[in-house]
């Protein structure tokens, strides 16, 4: 059975497409599926809750650049 699409208002769906900008775009799709998941358990759902499904899985998905200025 396909996942149930999940219903966001355009201000939820804007701050996941923010927070999904700057992760590279192998790890954008695996961020959103894993941000519909968190937020598919959730029963209710507003600006808060998807901020905090946002802040709870962002740091698995992203890769922070390397620091080549430290290598001399």
């Amino acid at each position: 059975m396909p996942p149930r699409p999940l219903a966001l208002s355009d201000s939820e769906i804007a701050a996941v497409m923010a927070a999904a900008r700057p992760l590279a775009p192998r790890q954008r799709e695996s961020f959103l599926r894993h941000v519909a998941q968190v937020l598919s358990a959730m029963p209710v759902r507003g600006d808060g809750v998807v901020h905090r499904a946002i802040a709870s899985v962002w740091r698995e998905h992203f890769d922070p650049p390397l620091d080549v200025s430290s290598a001399d």
